[in-house]
């Protein structure tokens, strides 16, 4: 059974990091002393967290609103969702906040969905607090080992200052009687593109699907994968990313409208593929399509795969920027959605389909039975392995360079 909240101690906390980063010893940013949760519990009462968070989605709209009501009942603690577009606007806001000398306690934004190049500015212009991971109960239950973006967000160490969400990982899907043998990977996808010329597309980078897709390409054809890792050099660039040009130029002319044209985004492909007009559907969560034969917007016929040896995958979390006024309430909310309850509701395809990040092994039985469902019509049945992002310096050169390349028509 986990240890209870209110015995947490500094040491069982280590202990758990430790555990967690699969080494005796925990992570520097773990090492100094953490709050009693207790006291944070107590610090949060009263609280109101205003939570920046992508809108863009009526499901995730409705789990964050329940995510609230749980909240407030159980804690006292008000969770206002503000509704954003993108979360490098509150990026700019945060650091604009800093510019203007707003200290510790005076910010506008409690807690933020965060991701990728969107961190990795956070993190090295200063705008997040302390690493508060370390201090979060249900951070033990996450499955660091099998999942490793949960501490690494696009090859950039989280260091315990945001706490992961959620998985995702780039899907493709097709009705199996227009598609019934799939591509495994993006050698194969140019050759049904020259079978069924018209029949593909991908979205229009910097649209994230489209830039996702440019970056599997990438992974498949560079031959010095490593250098992916690091931070982007122009001399490297020049170099890693020749091979994914030269696939590019062989694929773009067998796209839809010759590759001068692309759709705007993944919801743009999947209504195409609806409607009969494209073969397959691009997605970043592995549960959409089985979403949308829920919704009746699919055929039951609709499958989804991973290529066979992998695709782009990644975590999605939660992040505490420095001037938090409800930072206490901040800290409890990323806890609330870390919980087994929290992290089986969102699993669900019933409220949202976002793939869990805990281990479910470490979950005491009641609660991993929660996570039990027979697979459903538009599931991935195989699940391929999560190749890592590139590191987040290298997402704006693509795009650039992209664009320069294809994006003048």
């Amino acid at each position: 059974m986990p240890t209870p909240k209110h015995a947490l101690t500094r040491r069982h906390l280590l202990l758990a990091a430790g555990a967690a980063t699969g080494s005796a010893l925990p992570p520097a940013w773990a090492q100094t002393a953490a709050p009693v949760w207790a006291d944070i519990e107590k610090a949060a009462r009263g609280q109101t967290v205003y939570f920046n968070a992508w809108a863009g989605s009526e499901q995730i709209n409705a789990y964050i609103q329940w995510a609230a009501g749980e909240i407030q009942a159980a804690h006292g603690v008000k969770l206002e969702h503000v509704k954003v577009s993108d979360a490098a606007d509150v990026v700019k806001r945060v650091r604009a906040e800093k510019a203007a000398g707003r200290k510790a306690g005076e910010g506008t934004v409690d807690l933020v969905w965060i991701n990728g190049e969107n961190f990795a500015a956070m993190k090295r212009d200063g705008l997040l607090g302390a690493p508060f991971t370390q201090s979060l109960p249900n951070f033990k239950y996450v499955d660091t080992t099998g999942k490793p973006t949960t501490l690494n967000d696009f090859s950039v160490p989280t260091d315990g200052l945001e706490s992961p969400w959620g998985m995702a990982q780039l899907t493709f899907f097709a009705d199996s009687q227009r598609l019934p043998q799939p591509p495994q990977n993006t050698a194969e996808l140019l050759a049904l593109a020259r079978q069924q010329p018209g029949r593909i597309s991908y979205p229009r980078p910097p649209a994230f699907h489209g830039t996702t897709f440019i970056k599997q390409a990438l992974l498949e054809h560079t031959r010095d994968a490593a250098a992916l890792a690091r931070p982007f050099t122009p001399e490297a660039f020049a170099t890693v990313t020749a091979p994914l040009w030269t696939y590019l130029d062989a694929l773009h002319p067998q796209l839809w409208r010759g590759g001068k044209q692309f759709p705007a985004n993944a919801g743009a492909i999947r209504q195409m593929v609806s409607d009969g007009e494209l073969l397959i559907a691009i997605t970043f969560n592995p549960n959409d399509a089985a979403n949308e034969i829920v919704a009746k917007r699919l055929p039951a016929t609709t499958t989804s795969w991973q290529f066979a040896k992998g695709t782009v995958g990644n975590t999605h979390f939660v992040a505490i920027p420095y001037n938090a006024q409800a930072r206490a309430g901040a800290m409890l909310v990323a806890n609330f959605l870390l919980s087994p309850k929290a992290q089986a509701r969102k699993a669900d395809i019933a409220h949202w389909g976002d793939p869990t990040v805990l281990d479910l092994a470490r979950l005491p039985a009641a609660e991993r039975a929660a996570f039990a469902a027979a697979p459903l019509p538009g599931q991935v049945k195989q699940t391929a392995p999560a190749l890592p992002e590139p590191h987040a310096s290298w997402v704006e050169p693509l795009e650039k360079e992209w664009t320069r390349r294809y994006g003048g028509s």
